[in-house]
């Protein structure tokens, strides 16, 4: 994979763990 394609996949990655942890605490984002 290219880099533009790791950043991308480390950028959806961390979009997803914020995501789940917001859930989990219940918040709108």
């Amino acid at each position: 994979m290219s880099a533009s394609d790791l950043f991308g996949l480390a950028v959806t990655v961390v979009l997803l763990a914020y995501l789940t942890w917001a859930m989990l605490r219940g918040e709108r984002l």
